[in-house]
């Protein structure tokens, strides 16, 4: 397949969580692949500092402040796109808590930005490529917990593996109409979501992963926008409710 079915000249993207890690990477690589990019997120300073690095490199970038579990403005900023061709639905938290301390409070904070964080923009994005008729992309992001077990990840691997199931049902949905959804599932990203307070820590559990790696590393927050880029581009026309996982090869599921 030549280049060019990377090529999303005159397309446009709306990610969230671009205000840092795999948003803001994943925002930066889809306007240099051509595309107009709608950042969103909650912090206005990483976004401004997104919409920067995009202008830098020839592209364009739009800024919307706020947070994903406000389905309206996150209505309003999809709706402000005009033509809307791909969704990367990339905002996440992390949360750690052992089953039996996990309290109402820590599954309802992760599940209502980690899940239906995610569910508002597909439905959103879905329902404005439905009535412009654009045989769009939408990618949504899950992670390696939803393939291993692990302790204190309840709540997260919980929501992400609600995201997989709302990504293999909408893409059954709206298929017929030539919208593909995908989902990408990571596994340990070096991100400002996954640093710890106490270096050592950090360092021993990059460690950890990078030992369990066949490729022997961590990943970075480029490894997975080049995974988001994929899905979003002509280069995956014939992909549709799939998880991509890139992650050097820790998780192999069956």
């Amino acid at each position: 397949m030549a280049l060019s079915a990377y090529d999303l000249t005159g397309r446009t993207a709306f990610v969230t969580g671009a205000a840092g890690g795999i948003g803001r990477a994943s925002a930066v690589l889809l306007a240099e692949a051509g595309a107009t990019v709608h950042c969103a997120d909650r912090d206005p300073d990483g976004l401004h500092g997104t919409a920067a690095l995009v202008k830098d490199r020839g592209g364009t970038a739009v800024v919307h402040v706020h947070d994903v579990t406000d389905r309206a403005r996150l209505a309003e900023a999809v709706r402000s796109c005009g033509r809307l061709d791909v969704m990367a639905a990339i905002a996440g938290i992390m949360h750690s808590s052992p089953v039996l301390e996990t309290r109402d409070e820590d599954l309802d904070r992760v599940l209502n930005v980690n899940f239906k964080g995610v569910l508002y923009a597909c439905q959103e994005a879905a329902r404005l490529m439905l009535a412009q008729d654009v045989r769009g992309s939408i990618v949504t992001m899950a992670s390696g917990a939803v393939d291993t077990g692990g302790p204190g990840l309840l709540c997260y691997g919980a929501a992400k593996a609600a995201v997989v199931q709302l990504t293999k049902t909408l893409a059954t949905e709206v298929g017929r109409h030539g919208i593909r959804v995908n989902a990408v599932a990571p596994g340990w990203i070096r991100t400002p979501m996954t640093e710890r307070h106490d270096p050592e820590a950090q360092a021993h559990t990059e460690g950890t992963m990078a030992r369990l790696a066949p490729l022997g590393r961590v990943g970075e927050p480029d490894d997975v926008a080049h995974a988001v880029l994929y899905l979003a581009s002509d280069a995956s026309v014939f992909t549709t409710g799939q998880i991509l996982r890139p992650n050097g090869g820790v998780a192999m599921p069956w």
